[in-house]
């Protein structure tokens, strides 16, 4: 794992990036991406020899860190024996992938439908419920991420989706419990749970409950700011949908296969809900795979009625067989249970002391390898160190704070006014500990914007 510097191969690159990849949410003139030599475990390098900490998991999905061997293994045999075959045939990996996928999930969600990601994982447990009610709506949170196609966008509650927001897909939005910037003047948990379960069942009736086929919530808000619930309000949720003959649908595709130190994030509610979505850690993006867990109920639909839905690349050999990989390397070198120790004994624990040192830090939540800190110009007003969905030079503090933490070695996760903290499920103690002194000094940078 020692980088060995090439610069005139990362220029050639990076002029090959430039001339001709088209990047995702991007100002095409205005991004600079850092050309990338090498991964392994928990690090990745450029092509001048400096390596970083990634304290992003990639998009936050190298849940057994980069280049796992016995992940590359198992893909390089799958290539040698079957590279690819059609969706429509029983094939070991798919099956395997299947069955250990839903010996995990919660509840009856026994059948998986394989999709290639996590957008299209939501797109199809929408047609799903839809399909399964009769019904035409679909309630979302803000503050939330679903996907970029076209369905998911919409259902997304973030600026991203205002580009793409039609106003006709069915979608309405509400607000979801986040105490810290509570929507309902709350001043407790009990509160802000109440009261946003009060909200949603306003909405629903409001928007009248035969129209409406399905709730879809994080489990535990990803992107948006890894705002964990309230205890009682998913079971609150759960109680909702099964009043109003709601579909309840769970995206789990960035908090699941032990993202929280559980298999799944609902794991940490005992509650099940009735379509599930996941990727990302499911084979750690090695190769693209996403999915759908599905109820008895909802399975039992499609019985003898055709699901109006697929993909060309569905339960594809290779992402099968990584996942196969991922999840047995997952249960026997106790992945989840490294992510819920270090969690609750270093991350949780260091990132409160930090909280106490730096007055940037109005906020510290998570659970297992997924932690976020709100960062604010002022702890009493709790004013947000930049403006909502800021740009530019409105954002030059969080520019501040990322270029520092990226001079120091540490790659981040940053998204508005937060930084999040999501290593690998893999990462040890003493690659949490180099990590959190970086971000300790990137923070005193944050603090110069302080009031």
């Amino acid at each position: 794992m020692t980088p060995q510097p090439n610069p005139e191969a990362g220029a050639a690159v990076k002029a090959a990036d430039r001339d001709h990849v088209f990047h995702s949410w991007s100002a095409q003139e205005l991004i600079d991406p850092l050309a990338v030599a090498g991964a392994e475990g928990s690090y990745f390098w450029d092509y001048d020899g400096r390596r970083y900490l990634d304290f992003s998991s990639g998009l936050v999905y190298t849940n057994i860190g980069y280049q796992h061997p016995e992940v590359v293994t198992a893909i390089q045999e799958q290539a040698a024996r079957m590279t690819t075959f059609a969706p429509a045939f029983a094939i070991e990996a798919r099956s395997e992938a299947a069955r250990l996928i839903a010996e995990r999930t919660p509840g009856d969600l026994d059948k998986i439908f394989f999709t290639n990601g996590g957008a299209d994982a939501v797109e199809h447990a929408i047609r799903m419920a839809r399909l399964h009610t009769g019904r035409p709506k679909v309630l979302s949170a803000y503050r939330s991420y679903h996907g970029g196609t076209q369905q998911a966008v919409n259902i997304t509650g973030d600026p991203r989706r205002w580009a793409s927001d039609s106003g006709t897909a069915g979608v309405v939005h509400f607000w979801a419990p986040y105490l810290y910037r509570s929507r309902f003047y709350a001043e407790t948990e009990e509160q802000e749970c109440a009261r946003a379960l009060e909200h949603l069942e306003t909405t629903i009736t409001f928007e009248g409950p035969s129209t409406v086929a399905a709730i879809i919530l994080e489990t535990i808000p990803g992107t948006a700011g890894i705002m964990v619930p309230p205890p009682g309000y998913l079971a609150g949720v759960r109680e909702l949908c099964d009043k109003y003959g709601i579909v309840f649908v769970l995206d789990e595709v960035m908090a699941g296969f032990g993202r929280t130190g559980e298999w799944f994030a609902a794991d940490l509610f005992d509650v099940t809900p009735d379509l599930l979505t996941f990727a990302k850690g499911v084979n750690s993006g090695y190769v693209p795979l996403g999915g759908v867990a599905i109820s008895g109920a909802i399975a039992e639909t499609f019985g003898k009625r055709p699901y109006p839905g697929g993909l060309t690349y569905s339960g594809h050999p290779l992402a099968c067989a990584a996942a196969v990989a991922t999840i047995n390397v997952m249960a026997e070198q106790g992945v989840v249970e490294n992510a819920a120790r270090l969690g609750a004994s270093v991350v949780g624990p260091e990132l409160r002391e930090l909280a106490a040192r730096h007055p940037s830090v109005g906020e510290v939540r998570g659970v297992g390898m997924f932690w976020a800190l709100e960062l604010v110009r002022n702890r009493e007003t709790r004013e947000p160190l930049v403006p909502y969905n800021a740009a530019g030079e409105a954002n030059a503090p969080m520019a501040a704070f990322a270029a520092a933490a990226k001079g120091g070695g540490l790659w981040p996760f940053v998204n508005m006014n937060r930084t999040h903290v999501v290593p690998p499920c893999t990462v040890t103690e003493a690659e949490l500990k180099e990590g959190l002194a970086v971000l300790d000094a990137a923070l005193s940078v944050a603090d110069e914007y302080t009031q």
